[in-house]
């Protein structure tokens, strides 16, 4: 009988196997002496510098408890229509998906990780805003200010056309009381003939307006090199992550779902202190939280400050702010209201964390207000909205009256467990080899891929690199990740599985 399978499909496999048994016969050394045969068959294949350091590197500790800095972020502000997602663009030197720049939009990206001259950073997208149906300019530069309370340094994006708008000008006095490097760049400057109008941006008081040219990437180079020069080895906004000491731990969740009340009901009277850890320029304050006679420290995510004339586009800056809370911290508790339908922002926030490979715990807040109604539409919910994240713990507690806030610190301790994890080298390759045993990969084209040997790359969260000799189904490269999971217990954290396909040595000759 034949494996149930597509390509794209998950892989399910039709017959059981006894692969926990026969791991568990195996001793330590008969593992390492496999593992060791198959590393030293690599030499047959063509290995390029980057694997070399990986196979190098395997004896090693993935991490130490030096501090770690997080990069600096680089922000592009400018109002609609100057060109700001394709100066993003070219900065990225990838085309990215891109929003339409209108009101209210929220996107599912506002960062990305960027590089120039060997330096990494954080480019921020602010994202583009028009005067409302009253032209408030002040709603403008409000939300502008907070986009650039989170950046190292700014770039200003002005049309060279139309020049200097009224909605600019807005943006313009906000940028002069901050005090931070800011980079006034004239867009759309396509020749030489054109730059006498970038000349006319001089009266903004930027300085030398940068003449470039998205669309083309005309000096957009020299810009970056000034840039480079301004800007700080780690982000201000986002300070130096200690390792070692308390667990960093980032509560999140949209709006409303109790993180404020959870905090103040974790803190109540067991609260250690409080001090001025590294972090934003608003709401700086991180918590050190006694919980399950243990030291914790919960990552500042009070997000921002609402005023009655920014709601339109506050909730893409809270997710600015959840994403460097996200960078700051080791594991996401993430918040849902169990008395509300799980959300699109729900969603988005879990993928958030997911994606900055955080430990994750769902935590649903609320639970002393549903009934049995409503909890069997709930688990109906969770069953269609976050099957992709069945191995997070989860915890149902009340906020407002602290039930099962000690459920809290299990969960916590399972998820960092297994985003710390390391599996031996031995054991992964005695997994992979039994597992593909049993359940091998399917033939395509009359080929069948093969697993040379498997290392984890990296901790925090696991990252699994599998050498072969072709293209692995993306749903057998799911199925390894479940059994990965059901062998090895990794509940609570993210895990990756990369390939890097490798052709045998003189093949082509």
């Amino acid at each position: 009988m034949s494996e149930k399978h597509t390509s794209e499909e998950d892989y399910i496999p039709v017959n059981d196997d006894d692969i926990l048994e026969r791991l568990d016969a195996l001793s330590d050394e008969e593992a390492e002496q496999r593992a060791q045969a198959l590393r030293a068959g690599l030499a047959d294949y063509e290995l390029d510098d980057e694997d070399a350091a990986l196979l190098a590197g395997l004896d090693h500790d993935f991490e130490d408890d030096s501090e770690i800095g997080i990069p600096p972020v680089l922000a592009v502000i400018g109002r609609p229509n100057v060109g700001k997602s394709t100066l993003v663009n070219r900065i990225l030197g990838r085309r990215e998906a891109v929003v339409e720049d209108v009101p209210g939009v929220t996107r599912d990206r506002v960062s990305y990780n960027a590089e120039w001259d060997g330096r990494n950073f954080s480019l921020v997208d602010t994202g583009g805003w028009e005067h409302d149906a009253k032209g408030i300019h002040a709603s403008v530069a409000e939300q502008a200010e907070i986009a650039a309370d989170v950046a190292d340094v700014i770039l200003f994006v002005v049309d060279s056309h139309v020049g200097a708008t009224a909605t600019d000008e807005a943006v313009v006095k906000m940028l002069r009381r901050k005090g931070k490097p800011v980079f006034l760049v004239a867009n759309k400057v396509d020749d030489f003939n054109q730059e006498a109008e970038a000349a006319a941006l001089w009266g903004l008081g930027f300085g030398q307006p940068w003449p470039v040219s998205a669309l083309h990437g005309r000096g957009t180079a020299d810009l970056l090199d000034a840039v480079m020069e301004k800007m700080p080895e780690f982000s201000a906004f986002g300070g130096v992550i200690p390792r070692g000491g308390p667990r960093r731990i980032a509560l999140i969740g949209r709006p409303n779902v109790g993180k404020s009340s959870l905090l103040n009901k974790l803190a109540g009277s067991e609260r250690v202190v409080v001090d001025n850890f590294a972090g934003t320029t608003r709401d700086p304050v991180d918590e050190l939280i006694e919980l399950g006679g243990e030291v914790w420290r919960f990552v500042d995510t009070a997000g921002i400050r609402r005023r009655q004339h920014m709601a339109v586009g506050s909730d893409y800056y809270a997710s600015l702010r959840t994403q460097a809370a996200l960078e700051k911290a080791e594991v996401a508790v993430i918040l849902l209201a169990a008395d509300e339908i799980v959300s699109e922002q729900d969603v988005r926030i879990i993928q958030l964390a997911i994606d900055a490979g955080r430990a994750v715990v769902v935590v649903f807040n609320k639970w002393d207000n549903i009934d049995a109604d409503r909890r069997l539409y709930l688990e109906k919910e969770i069953e269609r909205d976050l099957a992709h994240i069945e191995w997070a713990p989860r915890v149902n507690i009340s906020a407002l009256t602290g039930w099962h806030k000690d459920k809290l610190v299990p969960a916590l301790h399972t998820a960092l467990e297994s985003w710390d994890k390391r599996i031996p080298t031995g054991k992964l390759n005695a997994f992979l080899g039994e597992l593909v045993a049993a359940h091998p990969h399917p033939v395509r084209g009359g080929k069948q891929p093969r697993i040379l040997f498997g290392t984890q790359a990296s901790s925090r969260p696991p990252r699994f690199v599998l050498f072969t000799t072709g293209f692995l189904d993306p749903g057998y490269r799911r199925f390894i990740t479940r059994r990965l999971r059901e062998t090895f217990g990794f509940d609570g954290t993210p895990i990756e599985v990369s390939m890097r396909i490798r052709e045998r040595r003189g093949r082509n000759k």
